[in-house]
């Protein structure tokens, strides 16, 4: 994962290309900054919690490099399958309760609680990861996922020699559509006749398909076995089964939210994994944290995208270097507004 570095000019070009909805972390005036040791961060994790390989972990990072470069304490609490909003909100509650400001949390799936346990504490102030609940002390921290999404689309369309590729959603939800949206325009932008197979795992109200190897592995293989040679997942834990599947089939998969070719976990299978697209929510969460120790935490969306180095893909493995070039210059296209990706 890219080092979180620059986090003030990176926020600065987030509100130039977000747009009208797009805040960013600016000073907030008379705001007062806290003793940097006395700063006690809670983090609220989504299913598959530290150690998946994939969006909770890239959120741990932000929160080790915080400790490390900040000083700050944490507390770490962990979400478990099948779990209700009401144990959702305990958690929260549980950390803001305890003395803990500010509290992350991590997925779109504490949208209610975090709207409802943010009233409790109007004195906490609180982020969440890809999610727009607001009030007067959340900060959204917010991707644009649909533009990395069409780069690694673009190296599949490129890369594929059969025509046929696939995408693996943990859950059907508006989020993952934004990554399949982005995908398959970048794969079209590239070859508009390729065929684009396309599974969810799991529907909502049932969030497992983020945590569930098992059930990526068996939708992968099958679209490699209808011919498919590329299979992009955006399904957390469950991309672990996606990069099994491809191991046995002799082909390729792409990777999600962190470099997952560089990451241990997979050190396995990581010849299959051509590329992945990177969400930097290791840098939004440690941004974040700098900007509450520094006293200037502002409410409301922050967007991560292209143009502020928030979303981007990897090129780890070598797998891409013989396309980088033409990879870049879709980069600098949607970053100049030439090219406009769809989110649904």
């Amino acid at each position: 994962m890219a080092a979180a570095t620059a986090a003030g000019a990176m926020l600065m070009a987030a509100a130039a290309c977000g747009g009208s909805d797009s805040t960013t972390s600016a000073a907030t005036p008379g705001a007062s900054a806290p003793a940097a040791s006395a700063v006690k961060v809670g983090l609220a994790y989504d299913i598959g919690g530290r150690g998946d390989g994939s969006f909770n972990d890239a959120a741990a990072a932000g929160l080790d490099k915080a400790v490390t470069e900040l000083k700050v304490e944490k507390k770490e609490l962990e979400a478990t399958q099948g779990e209700t909003d009401a144990q959702k909100e305990e958690r929260l509650r549980l950390l803001a309760s305890g003395g803990y400001n500010p509290v992350i949390a991590v997925g779109f799936a504490y949208s209610a609680p975090l709207g409802k346990v943010a009233k409790e504490f109007p004195d906490t102030k609180f982020a969440i990861v890809d999610d727009p609940v607001a009030a007067p002390n959340i900060t959204n921290l917010l991707f644009a996922e649909e533009q990395g999404s069409f780069l690694v689309g673009a190296a599949a369309a490129i890369k594929s020699k059969k025509g046929n590729i696939g995408f693996v959603g943990g859950v059907d939800v508006p989020l993952i559509h934004k990554f399949e949206a982005g995908y398959e325009a970048g794969a079209k932008a590239v070859k508009p006749d390729i065929k684009i197979q396309s599974k969810y795992l799991t529907q909502p109200p049932d969030f497992g398909g983020f945590g569930d190897p098992a059930k990526g592995k068996t939708a992968a293989q099958g679209m490699y076995d209808a011919g498919a040679d590329i299979v992009y997942q955006a399904a957390g834990g469950s991309g672990g089964g996606v990069f099994d599947a491809a191991k046995a089939a002799g082909a390729l998969a792409i990777g999600v939210d962190s470099d997952q070719a560089a990451l241990p976990a997979y050190s396995g299978v990581k010849d299959v994994i051509m590329t992945s697209m990177i969400k930097k929510v290791d840098v939004a969460v440690f941004d974040f944290l700098q900007h509450f120790v520094a006293g200037t935490v502002k409410e409301g969306p922050a967007v991560y995208d292209l143009k502020a180095g928030g979303v981007d893909y990897s090129t780890t493995g070598g797998q891409l270097d013989d396309i980088k070039s033409q990879i870049d210059e879709y980069k600098q296209k949607i970053i100049s507004g030439e090219i406009t990706v769809p989110s649904s």
